[in-house]
């Protein structure tokens, strides 16, 4: 017969040491409530002259619609077959001349693009004047008290360190590349954050958003982005169009020169066979005049090729349809002085309720180690 375990049932239930006692915790909490409102208190007063001291930022929009040339008929009806025999093929040439949208985002991050867009002058309304956006932001823009504070409190280890590393570079190195200075990176860092380009392949539309001090400035560097990144696929595509004028060229002259030897050698043996009636004359003939048709053919059609894209190198229509453009906003952008004052009192209170908790632990540490 088995033995069954004795089981007191009156026994008070045991709980495991690391659960969390929520009346205890709330008890400590209570205990030092004063404590949790003082310093949530002083960091609602922080948040609110953060507020009242965090600069506004305006947000001006372009969207644009990239028009994308379809796959040319370069090469139509006869010209097909007769480049083909003349070794061309250019039949996608204007298709693969085009820079997808997607790498957009690319063309706008880059050190060229960005160097470009610092020289962008925008309206400054306590000068009333117009300046770059690199002397807007070396010498004439002022960031909030805390910017401040910042740079020259936790950042300020680092642009020592940065100092020394570029007085090395400065010393060692003389490349003639690009060269990004401090000054440079500064401003990169504060370009790149202030825009934005999203790229919605299902409609096809490339939204471009800068973000500046002032409205007016939003709107001017965001029409600056909208015009570079224009110029810019622009210049791939007719670079794309030059090389193939020039490769036109060249095989048209080629061709040129195979017309008029063509058309020298049938003239000549017409000269020389004016009374002959043979049979094998009548064949040369007609293969010469096959050769000088085909020559022909070739030459005349390549002599269009090569005017028509002359026409396509001289042209400057734009590869953008804008849909939105660039308006001067009135609303802010930057988050709400009340969004802000909240995320502080947020910050205050979880600090708070975190110091009175770890003060309590500490304590019955302390008192658990006297008795032991």
């Amino acid at each position: 017969m088995e033995n069954k375990p004795n089981i007191d049932h009156n026994r008070t239930p045991h709980y495991d040491e690391d659960e969390i006692d929520l009346i205890a915790l709330a008890k400590t909490l209570w205990a030092g409530r004063k404590t949790i409102i003082k310093t949530t208190i002083i960091f609602a007063c922080i948040g609110l002259f953060v507020a009242l001291t965090t600069p506004a930022q305006y947000t001006s929009t372009v969207v644009v619609k990239p028009i994308l040339s379809d796959a040319k008929a370069n090469i139509s009806g006869s010209l097909g077959g007769l480049a083909a025999m003349a070794g061309i093929n250019l039949g996608s040439s204007s298709a693969s001349a085009e820079i997808h949208p997607t790498l957009y985002p690319k063309i706008v991050e880059s050190y060229k693009f960005q160097k470009e867009l610092m020289q962008t002058l925008i309206y400054v309304s306590e000068l009333n004047k117009e300046v770059t956006f690199e002397k807007y932001y070396t010498e004439i823009y002022r960031p909030s008290i805390l910017g401040y504070i910042k740079r020259y409190t936790i950042d300020l280890p680092a642009m020592f360190l940065k100092f020394l590393s570029s007085e090395k570079e400065r010393s060692e190195y003389n490349i003639a590349f690009y060269r990004i200075t401090e000054k440079d990176k500064e401003l990169l860092k504060i370009l790149s954050s202030q825009l934005d380009i999203i790229v919605d392949e299902n409609d096809g539309s490339v939204s471009l958003y800068a973000t500046m001090p002032e409205n007016i400035q939003a709107a001017q560097v965001v029409e600056a982005m909208q015009s570079i990144l224009q110029r810019e696929v622009i210049t791939h595509k007719m670079k794309k169009a030059k090389e193939d004028l020039a490769f036109i060229e060249d095989r048209f002259k080629e061709k040129k020169k195979e017309f008029e030897f063509a058309q020298n050698n049938l003239a000549k043996y017409r000269d020389a066979n004016k009374n002959v009636s043979t049979a094998i004359a009548l064949t040369e003939v007609e293969r010469l005049e096959s050769e000088y048709q085909l020559s022909f053919s070739v030459y005349s059609e390549l002599a269009k090729q090569v005017e028509a894209q002359k026409i396509q190198v001289k042209e400057n229509t734009p590869v953008f349809a804008v849909l939105q453009g660039a308006v001067v906003q009135i609303d802010r952008s930057s988050k709400s002085k009340i969004v802000i004052g909240f995320i502080w009192i947020v910050l205050g209170g979880v600090i708070s309720i975190s110091v009175v908790t770890l003060t309590s632990i500490v304590s019955k540490f302390k008192v658990k180690l006297k008795n032991d």
